[in-house]
């Protein structure tokens, strides 16, 4: 049994040779495309390849002359099978025999059968070497178009981020201005500064505020993405308490894990844990990560944050019994607006930013964030077989004046 690639970008004609071959006890293995027919034939090493002329990518001759490159493929016959195209050319490129369509189905395993035993069609040399020239000049103005194709593909992309960024710093500011008056006016509500508030009217002003901070939580973070698309993220470092931050931020996120019916376990070293940094930045890191562990995992689950003093930084680990992160999605969680269900019906909220946000904040401080999915952790004597975040700090954040980050004292 033979393995036999057919390069074909025409559904009909593909099941119409694969039912001969497979019949006459051959392996066939397909590809719609001229470059899919590349990668696949380097691949699979197949026996022979059929390469239909008029093909999609790479047309039939360019594979040809692609595949004749190949050493590993050095030997292997390659046959035309195509309605367009002349024989002298295929077998000037270095096609072993062509075949025109419509196929003769009754004939057609045997002819295949006869280059798989060594038959072979052969092009006169001066004819070879001319038809190979003129064929040359056509790949040659072929990738020339390719590549100014590509070249004002990657300007006008080029365009579009700096109007993506110019976007993000324009929406964050124009959202962010009538939000200072509407924080102003909540508070004064709130507080009865403005007259007496009866139970429904104070029942709403907390719902208000509630949905206020999660809005100005959202622009924060858009702010944050502008910094991260310019290389202008800004820090304020000063002294503060790495334990005393991270009490805060699990403070702020408890009312979270208790609505969800999460249990939150805790390990903690005693303090104080001095630090140089930025302790506001760097709480909101941690409330990325820990409202990340909320929504992951189930009703019921438990999480675990775990504080360890390494030699010149610390490290805030979160860790949960959720499903954890596939393989291919852990590269890509850390990329800004990437979400691991991005659809309009996803089961959790958020717009995809506030880990990428996280990564940048913890780089800006001289550390990191790594994940471990599936994790092995344990705190508390709890196995949380989920994902565990790590998220590490220098204890004093270093000063780096350079265009991916700025810090400003």
């Amino acid at each position: 049994m033979a393995k036999i690639l057919h390069i074909e970008d025409d559904p009909a004609n593909r099941l119409l040779v694969r039912k001969l071959l497979q019949n006459a006890g051959h392996e066939v293995v397909e590809a719609a495309d001229g470059l899919e027919g590349v990668r696949i034939a380097c691949s699979a090493r197949p026996d022979l390849v059929l390469v239909d002329l008029n093909i999609p990518g790479l047309d039939g001759f360019e594979v040809t002359l692609r595949l004749r490159g190949e050493p590993s493929l050095a030997g292997v016959p390659i046959v035309a099978i195509t309605a367009e195209g002349d024989r002298e050319t295929s077998l000037a490129v270095g096609c072993d025999g062509f075949l025109q369509k419509p196929i003769d189905a009754r004939s057609f395993s045997a002819v295949i059968a006869g280059f798989l035993q060594g038959v072979r069609e052969v092009a006169p040399g001066s004819l070879r070497s001319q038809r190979l020239r003129e064929q040359s000049q056509r790949i040659v103005a072929h990738l020339e178009e390719k590549v100014a194709e590509l070249s004002r593909a990657n300007v006008r992309l080029r365009d579009l981020d700096a109007a993506r960024t110019e976007f993000y710093r324009n929406i964050s500011h124009e959202l962010a201005t009538p939000m200072t008056p509407i924080v102003g006016y909540v508070k004064l509500l709130a507080d009865e500064e403005l007259g007496p508030l009866n139970k429904s009217q104070q029942k709403a002003l907390r719902a208000m505020d509630e949905c206020v901070r999660r809005l100005r939580s959202l622009i924060d973070n858009l702010l944050d993405v502008t910094g991260i698309e310019t290389g202008r993220m800004r820090f304020n470092h000063g002294e503060y308490d790495f334990l005393d931050t991270t009490r805060r931020a699990v403070a702020q996120v408890a009312d979270r894990f208790a609505e969800a019916k999460i249990q939150l376990v805790e390990e903690l070293p005693r303090g104080p844990l001095p630090g140089w940094g930025d302790s506001g930045r760097l709480q909101r890191a941690m409330t990325q990560i820990l409202d990340n562990a909320v929504k992951f995992t189930p009703a019921g689950g438990t999480a675990g944050v775990r504080v360890s003093v390494l030699a010149n930084h610390y490290e805030f680990c979160v860790a949960d019994t959720g499903a954890g992160v596939s393989p291919e999605r852990v590269v890509r969680i850390f990329e800004p607006f990437y979400q691991v269900d991005g659809s309009a019906t996803r089961a959790h909220g958020g717009v995809g930013i506030g880990l990428a946000i996280a990564r940048r904040t913890a780089q800006g401080l001289g550390g990191d964030i790594r994940v471990a999915s599936p994790s092995g952790e344990v705190i508390e004597g709890v196995r949380l077989g989920g994902s565990a975040f790590y998220l590490t700090v220098a204890k004093r954040a270093p000063l780096i004046d350079g265009p991916i980050i700025r810090q400003v004292d």
